[in-house]
């Protein structure tokens, strides 16, 4: 049985989700302790639970401690088979964070995962569209196919998302995004509930975001701008640049006193700035890291090296014989 700290490196529910994703794919057991240590509130949140309940379906799985603000589980994985998995998420926990972890185990066969509830847009968690629009293409280059539809989003504090995905089993390649090449095109999707219709958020999200991309990158970028039905008020906006070998996405989320235009601008600059440093933005680097390892190697240049990339790096290597070197901001993954 493999022994983690929950709360080693940044800490957080990502331990939690990569380390259970691959302990199911592995067949290694695992034993993980100090769950969430030192966050305002320790333990499993309701998103990492139904994470873990999830994959436990997915594998057959024994577990014990899996219940809310628990500090500490045990998983013992048995045989991943094909099929549906539904997923109930209660809160406006991120429905991102759950497929982050899902999305693992799930490339050993061909599975259709339906989630009711939870967030699409939310704090401290890429937006679905994040994975829509950035990492499933980049997946996609690896050998790696899923789809996704959005029935209905979801938005902080009520959640009540409804989201469809379908994973097909894949034998993955190894990546390498170092060289950008040239831009192909700017595009974006700025949401709002159609609760802020009247106010016209939308549009004066992409406004100002195109503004900035046109001013830093002379690229008229397209951005959709879309009202939805949802259960509470809610906005964000996800753009991504695709060059000649990769995607670079960046992200804002509208919050209460928080004007759409700046809104708009933080996604902006926070894109450019991606793009400018690198190859590949720091909220994918991180989620890219166990399929590299599956892969048997890779190279991806970060736009910036975060805490999350790093522990991603030290738990992955628990369980796939490699090791990542990480040097400025370069990710390099090789077999041990």
């Amino acid at each position: 049985m493999i022994n983690l700290d929950g709360g080693y490196g940044s800490g957080g529910g990502q331990i939690v989700r990569t380390s259970i994703g691959l302990s199911a794919l592995t067949g290694k057991a695992i034993k993980i302790t100090n769950i969430r240590k030192g966050r305002c509130r320790e333990g499993l949140a309701e998103q990492h639970l139904q994470s873990v309940r999830a994959i436990a379906k997915i594998c057959d799985a024994k577990v014990k401690g899996a219940k809310l603000h628990s500090t500490e589980i045990e998983f013992i994985p048995g045989k991943i088979k094909s099929g549906n998995v539904n997923v109930r998420i209660s809160t406006a926990g991120s429905v991102g964070l759950l497929l982050q972890a899902m999305l693992i185990p799930a490339i050993k066969k061909d599975i259709v995962i339906k989630v009711d509830g939870g967030g699409t847009y939310g704090k401290w968690a890429a937006p679905i569209d994040n994975f829509r629009y950035v990492l499933f293409p980049l997946l996609e280059k690896m050998g790696y196919k899923v789809e996704m539809n959005v029935e209905r989003e979801g938005f902080y504090p009520v959640g009540g998302a409804k989201v469809k995905v379908h994973s097909y089993k894949a034998e993955l390649k190894p990546i390498e995004l170092i060289d950008k090449g040239d831009i192909v095109s700017v595009e974006g999707r700025s949401i709002a509930s159609e609760h802020l219709k009247k106010a016209e958020v939308a549009e004066r999200q992409a406004k100002a975001a195109k503004k900035i991309i046109f001013d830093k990158l002379k690229v008229d970028a397209k951005i959709k701008k879309e009202y939805v039905k949802s259960d509470c008020p809610g906005s964000g906006i996800q753009l991504w640049i695709k060059t000649k070998n990769t995607v670079i996405g960046a992200n804002a989320l509208g919050e209460k006193g928080k004007r759409s235009e700046q809104v708009g601008e933080e996604a902006a600059e926070n894109l450019v700035e991606g793009y400018n440093r690198g190859c590949v933005d720091r909220h994918t680097a991180d989620q890219l890291i166990p399929y590299m390892a599956l892969a048997g190697r890779g190279k991806i240049l970060a736009s910036e090296i975060s805490g999350h990339v790093k522990t991603n790096a030290y738990i992955t290597e628990q369980f796939l014989p490699v090791k990542f070197k990480i040097r400025d901001n370069l990710i390099d993954c090789q077999k041990t």
